[in-house]
């Protein structure tokens, strides 16, 4: 007998939690699992045609993969409660119908919704990875509040939960979420080898980019939305162009705030040394050409980002909040300037564009860093925590690999 394990996320998109799961549910051994990835439609990543099809791609390979995936339309992140009880009692159709021996939810909303219904068809065992958490950066306070209570209430039927980082599990401790003993810390795996294996001419690709040769480049990546603090890089930029006038900024992905984000550099007077290249497929190829990578996040569950670009051997600067600091120690692979602060985010900036043989220095520390994340580590761990649990549980007996 197969363990069953039903995977539920509201959107699949280019983002770390979706390609966090995609990773989970295609990687685990399908001689020993069988796997439903629940979905809903992604209707509210905004995604360009593009990144779109690269996450049907991704869907595909996981069915390919042996992974089933079912979508349900009512399964969307934000707060629609006809639509939200409507998708629970669906949920529970489903579960009812096939009988899982753990659920395993990805996200807040997602979580809420899935182990809920799990609870209520006794699922054995419950599962929930929040890949970082909405306290605060996400919601004004009294939503924020909401959701808090939510979780606190959710973690009395939850079996586990998975933090990305350290810091992240101590965060929901210090909200006072769960206690201790129900945490496991996994960290978000990424398929490093076209990262650490690159072989481009960065020359090559600026002319491509029309970046001059000799012109210092920072670099983000990510989608652009609130609680990723573009809005300060950009602001930040004014200051780094002024002292530095032949340095260009280069954002990579899509979002809300594209043309927002567009407005304020135009406004700021740095429109022509601020590139928005939308998301793109030689992702990897176009961070080859930074000399350094910022992440302005204001909340972050770990930020899968910054193992890409460490193992680019990219220094960075990077907010220090949520789980950065697990990956970023400062003035060793990076620097981490508190969030919103654009004077810190500038200076430090302004260090490693002055100063590129500590740059150098700091992109190979984080290159060391970087082989702790690989895909395959994320995977044993999570079939180690699967197993384990099913024993404690006692329910191994007839289970295939027992």
């Amino acid at each position: 007998m197969k363990i069953k394990v039903i995977h539920i996320i509201t959107r699949l998109d280019k983002g770390g939690s979706a390609e966090n799961t995609l990773l989970t549910v295609g990687g685990l051994d399908k001689k020993r699992y069988d796997i439903l990835l629940i979905k809903g439609l992604s209707i509210e990543s905004g995604m360009a045609e593009d990144e779109a099809a690269a996450v049907e791609k991704n869907i595909k390979d996981a069915e390919r993969e042996g992974v089933r995936i079912l979508t349900v339309h009512g399964l969307v992140r934000r707060i629609a409660p006809f639509h939200d009880i409507k998708t629970l009692f669906t949920l529970i159709k489903i579960l009812l119908y096939e009988r899982p021996h753990i659920v395993h939810t990805h996200t807040s909303k997602a979580g809420i919704l899935g182990r809920w219904a799990a609870y209520c068809c006794r699922v054995p065992i419950i599962i929930h990875t929040p890949h970082g958490h909405v306290f605060w950066g996400y919601f004004g306070r009294l939503k924020a509040s909401f959701y808090i209570i939510l979780e606190k209430v959710t973690a009395f039927i939850t079996d586990k939960i998975i933090a990305l980082t350290e810091q992240e599990k101590n965060d929901h401790l210090r909200f006072r979420i769960a206690p201790g003993d129900k945490f496991s810390v996994v960290h978000s795996g990424i398929r490093l080898d076209k990262f650490l294996n690159l072989s481009v001419d960065p020359a090559v690709i600026k002319r491509k980019l029309g970046i001059f040769e000799g012109d210092p480049v920072v670099g983000t990546t990510g989608r652009l939305a609130t609680v990723k603090g573009h809005r300060y890089l950009i602001e930040a930029a004014v200051k780094i162009v002024a002292a530095k006038p032949n340095t260009t900024f280069v954002f990579l992905g899509g979002g809300e705030l594209s043309d927002e984000l567009k407005n304020l550099a135009s406004k700021l007077g740095v429109k022509e040394k601020v590139k928005f290249l939308g998301w793109r497929q030689d992702v990897a190829e176009v961070m080859s050409v930074f000399d350094l990578f910022v992440l302005p996040s204001l909340n972050e569950g770990m930020g899968r980002v910054l193992v890409e670009a460490m193992a680019l051997g990219k220094p960075i600067v990077a907010s220090d909040v949520g789980g950065i600091p697990d990956l970023v120690v400062h003035c060793i692979n990076g620097y981490l300037v508190p969030p919103k602060d654009v004077r810190g985010l500038s200076a430090a900036i302004g260090h490693l564009i002055e100063d590129p043989e500590k740059g150098r220095k700091m992109g190979e520390n984080g290159k060391k860093r970087a082989i702790e994340y690989s895909a395959e580590e994320m995977i044993q761990k999570i079939d180690r925590l699967y197993l384990t649990m099913l024993q404690q549980k006692q329910i191994t007996e007839g289970i295939i690999g027992q």
